[in-house]
């Protein structure tokens, strides 16, 4: 991903040294194809992601927003920003972790996401976790 200096795998793992960005937020995703909500005829292909958020550093911080990078197989790039995720905006205490799962409809076979959660520790502090690339791939695009 540009600008990372995480590596990162297909399902969305950072791999970084430390164990996340600089103020100790983790974030793993790992997608997954939905054949049973898809339909390859009209083109549609449904994936979900689950994500885990951990805190590994000192203080408590608050996920406030989330921007969402998206690319189809065909390089067309949507870009999703809102509050919190699914409704909440939950709050991490040092080693806590807040899991989800959410969904994306792709007009392709396979595409990619990437992005950050805007995240403010209890000191005021703002910053943006990364949300380490990942694939979303269906088994019809390996085939």
């Amino acid at each position: 991903m540009a600008g990372s200096s995480n590596d990162q795998n297909e399902t969305g793992e950072s791999s970084a040294p430390d164990g996340g960005d600089a103020h100790g937020i983790v974030v793993r995703v790992h997608p997954e194809y939905l054949p049973e909500r898809s339909n390859p005829v009209q083109p549609m292909y449904f994936f979900s992601y689950s994500v885990t958020i951990t805190n590994t550093g000192d203080l408590a911080a608050r996920l406030v927003s989330r921007y969402w990078r998206i690319r189809d197989a065909y390089g067309r790039i949507e870009e999703v920003r809102g509050p919190g995720v699914i409704g909440k905006q939950p709050r991490l205490e040092p080693g806590e972790s807040f899991q989800y799962t959410s969904f994306c409809p792709l007009p392709t076979e396979f595409g990619t996401m990437e992005g950050t959660y805007q995240m403010v520790l209890d000191d005021g502090t703002s910053f943006d976790a990364t949300i380490p690339g990942f694939q979303l791939i269906s088994p019809q695009a390996v085939n």
